[in-house]
């Protein structure tokens, strides 16, 4: 990451993608709550329009801010909802003359959930249905793979807890990972309490904090949750506040308390109780398939099974009934009990055809055995080795499906656990010296801290260098494996890693506003989303379970009619068998054969593996769609500055062209330049400084300016003593009649076809001199623009810029389409003509100006470098500031994609061949038929099979690979 300016230090590396935010906080001046509203205003032509909707909503009661963006058309409004609604804001937006769109009518809140208990498609959409039906749910998405729901609800009308009842309602358990309120919370461990009295002393010293939020205690366990506001408090001082609101005979202590991960402990608590299960269920099956398979092939050793107990009742029939019960009804009841939910919201899952398949043989079975107890001459074939085993074979399935899933996000486990647990927390005295040194819990970390940061040690938070030099290896954020320089005034991210020497550092963003957190959120967020290409699945499933027992039934019909009526000749029954039970078997075959579950984790679990690699590698992917969208992309649309350049102006030549000393030159320019922020002028100013010092100034002074102003896209104007000052470009000398000679043209000239931008400065309108300005290409813009066209990809250049810089830049990239001299809705318009003739695009940019196009584009790359609109707008998100990434996105794009239809083969391989065979299709011509048992260990294969391949994505290599000097 490059450095910035001061004035973006307490700006949020990356930004949450919510339309409507509800932010619950606490007020510098009031002890009340205050709520967020973003919208749209359309409109808005200049910064004028902007400042008279702001004037408007300042003057009303209940209004702590409101910001509106003149070029987003977009406001902020920070309110007290208990002084003043949503609706007056939106009419006084009104009166002013401008129109309000994209108006949250209501209060949005998000939170997600845990979901236990999901199978299939089948069950994340019963869940997704539960949800949508609670007044209130605006929006719920279910990720299966993942096993959560991201909500978005209103809290006026619903609650938490009613979308946890709606859930265990429809049959799945329920948690809530977080709320829109758990935006930074710290847990503490209290010692000290000798009775209730404590708890109430320390809850009302926490709760007269400003800028806490919410005080939850736990008394039984002596814990304390605090949810609080970063920017106002922190956790040592919450701390200190309850250590010292102990009394003379009571002295509280208070230490961190780190809770356990839930997820991981209910990941490994799922994997343990699926091994457990299955060795339960070996320890009744192994003995019912000796029995049925190996004993009665190996006389005289299994004759003690043909004796009789009674009538025909046998001694293995007994035992096989005996030891197949526990594991029909104790081991298998959770199939029971997911068909029993299934059916009552009328659906059908993977458990309904389990459970379908396994009380089939079950009962027929001990209707055998009835008839054997009941008559000395009955003979009949029983199938009690059909249930146990196939019940073994699924959960042997769904234990190596579980373990395979838990790999699945791994990337996303390996970015959480970058930042270390301690940091060295240093006390400054005025002067900057250090005063004492303390290591601390990287949780107890508060914004503003100084930090030390040791050669090898992690950075435990987003910061600035305050002090030092050294180089910082960043490639665990961003992918990039070079190390990164870093000297006061640059930017350093929670979790890399510092190579050598010694530095300090100035703590700007702790919790989950650093960089790593907004990673993983975002991550998480993508993994959540559904992909277009997932519909298919869903369609499917919902006719998949009722097609199998259709199929199911004719199935066995299609047997049992012609064997009864003999036009299959009896030769064809096994021995031992007969029409019934051979028409049976073939009926639960096709029952267990097919798996709804592979079908439902093909895609899913590709995305979750894909978006996890993607982060890894410097590459952040907001969702299936944007992962979907992304492979179909058939031209890439490029910014110029800051996207193919550098974006760091540098100044190559300076000349005069009147008598002018350089000094004198140097300190007008100087003057004119210092209040202008154009990176231009900036670069402008540096050169001149450094020209002034060679050309033999003693001193930095340089006369004030007077009347200074800016020409937007042309320059700055003003007087400097009695002259008066224009600095700028061609189109500013003109506006002020200032004569332009063919010298200065042909200097012109001669730089913008190297593709350098020329600053004129003229003194009493005259032309002084001139300052040649160039932005370099990075490295890799050629090189990538090439594979890009090998990848049957065209590339197009789109800037503000002049046409001679523009074609000049393209030129030495390799793009042969450019657009030139465009604002930021030219942008957009030119991306949408480029759409117009059935292309998908995507665009490259990195500045606001890049926005509009951004959001235009079938898919927006932004440079992880570039502004926070910009990240916001976009699809994907580029950390690293590296060309070769668009590749790696369209590439991994694409593979994720392939990946994804190779898992369709997968699942609906098995079924499609499976069925054929279980239904008998082959046994009149080969002999061959799949037996319940068998045909449940292909459908636990088919699960296996789509998560494995799924994992193969784990091993996606770049296919540029950052050159390393």
């Amino acid at each position: 990451m490059e450095a910035n300016g001061k004035d973006e230090l307490k700006k949020p590396l990356l930004q949450d993608d919510a339309v409507a935010v509800t932010v619950v906080q606490l007020s510098d001046s009031r002890n009340k709550k205050i709520r967020t509203l973003l919208f749209k205003v359309n409109g808005i032509t200049c910064a004028s329009c902007s400042n008279s909707i702001e004037s408007a909503l300042g003057k009303l009661k209940g209004i702590e801010s409101a910001t509106v963006s003149p070029l987003q058309g977009q406001a902020v409004v920070k309110y007290v909802p208990e002084l003043i609604s949503a609706k007056k804001i939106k009419e006084a937006v009104e009166d002013t003359g401008f129109l309000v769109d994209e108006f949250p009518e209501q209060d949005i809140a998000i939170c997600r959930i845990r979901i236990k208990g999901m199978a299939c498609t089948s069950c994340s959409e019963s869940v997704e249905r539960a949800l949508s039906m609670i007044d209130g749910v605006k929006k719920a998405v279910v990720g299966l793979s993942l096993e959560e729901a991201k909500v978005h609800f209103d809290p006026n009308v619903t609650s938490t807890s009613r979308i946890i009842e709606a859930v265990e309602d429809a049959g799945f358990g329920a948690d809530i990972i977080s709320s829109g309120s758990d935006l930074n919370k710290v847990h503490f461990k209290l010692e000290g309490i000798n009775s209730p009295d404590d708890f109430t002393a320390i809850q009302c010293c926490l709760d007269a904090l400003e800028g806490v939020n919410t005080v939850e205690i736990n008394q039984q366990e002596h814990r304390v949750t605090i949810s609080y506001e970063p920017d106002i408090i922190g956790p040592r001082t919450l701390m200190q506040c309850i250590q010292e609101s102990g009394h003379e005979s009571s002295t509280y202590r208070a230490s961190l308390f780190i809770p356990p991960r839930q997820r991981e402990i209910e990941k490994e608590q799922e994997i343990h109780t699926y091994r457990n299960l299955f060795l339960w269920s070996c320890l009744f099956s192994v003995p019912i398939f000796v029995f049925s398979m190996v004993l009665p092939m190996l006389p005289p050793y299994g004759n003690w099974l043909e004796y009789k107990v009674f009538n025909m009742l046998t001694v293995g029939i007994l035992l096989k009934w005996i030891l197949c019960t526990p594991v029909q009804f104790v081991i298998g009841r959770r199939f029971y009990a997911g068909s029993y939910h299934a059916l009552r919201r009328v659906s059908a899952n993977m458990d309904v055809l389990i459970a379908l398949g396994t009380n089939a043989a079950y009962f027929y079975s001990v209707y055998i055995m009835v008839k054997a107890l009941t008559s000395n001459s009955f003979e009949g074939q029983d199938f009690f080795e059909t249930s146990p085993m196939l019940i073994s074979f699924i959960l042997l399935g769904k234990y190596l499906e579980v373990l395979a899933k838990g790999k699945t996000s791994d990337a996303l486990a390996k970015l959480t656990e970058l930042a270390p647990e301690t940091a060295y927390l240093l006390t400054l005295d005025g002067a900057g010296n250090i005063i004492s040194e303390t290591e601390i819990s990287s949780q107890l970390i508060q914004k503003n801290d100084v930090l030390k940061i040791v050669p090898g040690a992690k950075v435990p938070v987003d910061g600035v260098v305050i002090n030092g030099h050294s180089y910082v290896n960043e490639s665990m954020i961003t992918g990039e494996a070079r190390p990164v320089s870093k000297m006061p005034g640059d930017k350093v991210i929670g979790g890399t890693v510092n190579e050598n020497g010694c530095v300090l550092i100035k703590a700007t963003h702790i919790g989950s506003e650093t960089a790593l957190s907004q990673i993983v959120q975002l991550v998480e967020a993508a993994q959540l989303a559904r992909a277009p290409v997932q519909k298919l699945a869903d369609q499917i499933s919902r006719f998949f379970v009722p097609t199998v027992v259709l199929t199911a039934i004719v199935t066995w019909l299609g047997w049992f009619i012609p064997g009864e009526l003999g036009v299959y000749p009896s030769s064809w029954i096994p021995k031992g068998m007969n029409v019934f039970e051979l028409a049976l078997q073939f009926g639960i075959s096709v029952l267990v054969v097919a798996c709804p579950c592979a079908l439902g984790l093909a895609t899913p679990t590709a995305i979750m593996v894909a978006t996890g690699k993607g982060a890894s590698q410097g590459v952040l992917i907001k969702g299936g769609n944007a992962l979907e969208k992304a492979h179909k992309v058939k031209l890439v649309v490029f910014d110029k500055t800051g996207t193919l350049t550098v974006g760091k102006p540098s100044v190559v030549s300076a000349v005069l062209f009147s008598n002018i000393s350089m000094k004198d030159f140097c300190d007008v320019t100087i003057s004119a330049e210092a209040n202008s922020e154009h990176p231009i002028a900036k670069a402008v100013v540096d050169h001149a400084k450094k020209l002034r010092l060679k050309h033999g100034a003693a001193n930095e002074y340089h006369p004030e300016i007077e009347n200074f102003e800016v020409h937007t896209g042309a320059g700055v104007s003003g007087k400097v003593g009695e002259r008066k000052i224009l600095v700028g470009n061609r189109r500013l000398m003109h506006a002020f009649n200032v004569l332009v000679s063919s010298e200065v043209d042909n200097y012109i000239s001669e730089h913008e076809h190297l593709a350098r931008t020329c600053v004129l400065v003229a003194v009493d309108e005259k032309i002084a001199g001139a300052f040649a300005v160039t932005d370099p290409v990075k490295p890799d813009a050629a090189r990538v623009v090439s594979f890009l066209h090998s990848m049957d990809i065209t590339s197009v250049m789109v800037t503000g810029d002049n046409w001679a810089t523009a074609r000049a830049i393209a030129s030495e990239v390799g793009i042969q389409t450019v657009f030139a001299e465009t604002d930021p809705l030219g942008k957009a318009d030119k991306i949408k003509e480029l759409q117009l003739k059935g292309t998908p695009v995507a665009m490259v940019g990195d500045g606001i100006n890049d926005s509009p196009a951004l959001v235009a584009a079938d898919v927006g790359m932004a440079i992880g470098a570039g502004t926070d609109v910009a990240i916001e707008a976009a699809d994907i998100v580029l950390i690293k500031s590296n060309l070769e990434d668009v590749v790696t996105a369209i590439d991994l794009s694409r593979k994720t994609m392939s990946r994804i239809r190779l898992n369709y083969v997968w699942a609906l391989g098995y079924n499609v061949l499976g069925m054929p065979v279980a239904a008998g299709v082959l046994f009149p011509f080969t002999g061959i038929r799949l037996p319940p048992w068998l045909a449940g260990a292909c459908m636990a294969a088919s699960s296996i099979s789509v998560v494995c391949s799924s994992l193969l994505l784990q091993s996606y290599k770049k296919p540029l690979n950052t050159r390393v000097n």
